[in-house]
C-alpha cells in the first residue's frame, strides 16, 4: 500500500482529500505544519508527499528542498498560485509535479500514479543495471549516480531523464519522447517541465549548457546525450 504524507493547513481540504485517497487504496498521513511534516517524515517514511506551498510556520517550497536533500522521495506541490514562474520554481527546486487549487480527486489520483510510476521505473531497470558514460557511473538498479568519487543526488524524475538519454548516446530525443520515456505517456504536465528538470539535472552534473559534457541541447528539437567515451 502506497503511503502518502499530505501537508496542508486547510483542515477541511486535508480531511476530504485524505478520505478520497483512502478509498483509492492509499494510506494517508496528514500534517498541518512543516514541523508536523518533518516529524511524520521521520516516523513514517512515506512513499510520496503532497505539499502545500503556503504553510503557517515555513514556506512549502523550503520544505520541498529539504525533503529532496534528506529523503529523496517524490513531491507534488499543491497551491492556489497559478503563475507559470511559481510552477517552474517548484520544478527547479525538485518537485515532481504541481497542482493548482481547486482540483478534482480523480486528477490528483492520476498524478499520484504518474509520479510514483516514474519513481519506480528505475527499480525495474533493464538487464544492464550499470551504465558508464565518461566519468559518470549510473546504476539503474540501485538508482545511484557517481562521477569519480562524487555522489550526485538526483530526484526520481531527474534520474529517469538521465537514464533515458544515457541509454541512447548520440540519439536526439524530443521533449515529447522524453516525457513519455521518463515520466510516462499519461503524464499530465507540459513540455516546459522537461526543460526545467533538464536545467536542474545539468546543475547537479556540473554540465554547463554552453559547453556540455553530457546533455546536449538540439535547438528546435530536444536533447541528446553526448557521445562521451566510456
Amino acid at each position: 500500500m502506497l503511503r502518502i504524507l499530505w501537508v496542508e493547513d486547510e483542515a477541511p481540504l486535508l480531511q476530504e482529500g485524505a478520505d478520497a485517497l483512502r478509498k483509492e487504496g492509499y494510506e494517508v498521513i496528514g500534517a498541518g505544519t512543516a514541523k508536523e511534516a518533518l516529524a511524520a517524515l521521520a516516523a513514517h517514511r512515506p512513499d510520496l508527499v503532497l505539499l502545500d506551498w503556503l504553510l503557517p510556520d515555513r514556506p512549502g517550497i523550503e520544505l520541498c528542498r529539504r525533503i529532496r536533500d534528506e529523503y529523496g522521495i517524490p513531491v507534488i506541490m499543491i497551491t492556489a498560485k497559478n503563475d507559470e514562474f511559481d510552477k517552474v520554481l517548484a520544478l527547479e527546486i525538485g518537485a515532481d509535479d504541481y497542482m493548482v487549487k481547486p482540483f478534482g480527486m480523480r486528477e490528483l489520483a492520476a498524478r499520484i500514479r504518474a509520479v510514483t510510476r516514474r519513481a519506480a521505473a528505475g527499480k525495474e531497470a533493464g538487464k544492464e543495471s550499470v551504465m558508464v558514460r565518461g566519468r559518470l557511473r549510473i546504476d539503474e538498479l540501485r538508482r545511484t549516480v557517481t562521477e569519480g568519487e562524487r555522489r550526485i543526488e538526483l530526484t526520481p524524475t531527474e534520474f529517469s531523464l538521465l537514464c533515458a538519454l544515457a541509454r541512447r548516446p548520440g540519439m536526439v530525443l524530443t521533449r515529447t519522447q522524453l516525457m513519455d520515456m521518463a515520466m510516462g505517456e499519461h503524464f499530465l504536465g507540459f513540455e516546459r517541465t522537461v526543460d526545467s528538470h533538464i536545467r536542474n539535472l545539468r546543475k547537479k552534473l556540473g554540465d554547463p549548457p554552453d559547453n556540455p559534457r553530457y546533455i546536449v541541447t538540439v535547438y528546435g528539437v530536444g536533447y541528446k546525450f553526448g557521445e562521451t567515451e566510456s
